[in-house]
């Protein structure tokens, strides 16, 4: 199972978790994992090369854990853009979820 889970303050994402394996099918096949992933690594490059920000990123060796937080430091106008990009990652998480809830959840 992937667990989702989305940190906010005053309504804004600030970060967001990713742990665990989906289990939906045999290693490299598995297309819960393989949409999760594209969906969420798509949404940190966008947000690093729009919003021209490094953004502190932990992650597992073996996959199953990826952590992502914004810096504070972001004006106005980035963090904006950040907030559109990662709520963009959400829906499209939630739309795994909706098809494949056996296998991802999210605590938002």
């Amino acid at each position: 199972m992937i667990n989702v889970t989305i940190y906010r303050s005053n309504n804004q994402i600030t970060a967001f978790e990713l742990t665990g394996h989906a289990g939906s099918g045999p290693y490299g096949y598995d297309l819960v994992c393989a949409g999760v992933s594209a969906v969420s690594i798509g949404a940190v490059n966008a947000v690093m090369e729009l919003c021209q920000t490094e953004l502190k990123i932990e992650q597992g060796n073996d996959g199953g854990y990826l952590h992502v937080t914004l810096p504070d430091s972001l004006d106005g106008v980035l963090m904006e853009k950040a907030q559109l990009l990662f709520e963009g990652m959400l829906i499209s998480l939630k739309s795994i979820e909706i098809e494949y809830n056996q296998f991802i959840t999210i605590q938002n």
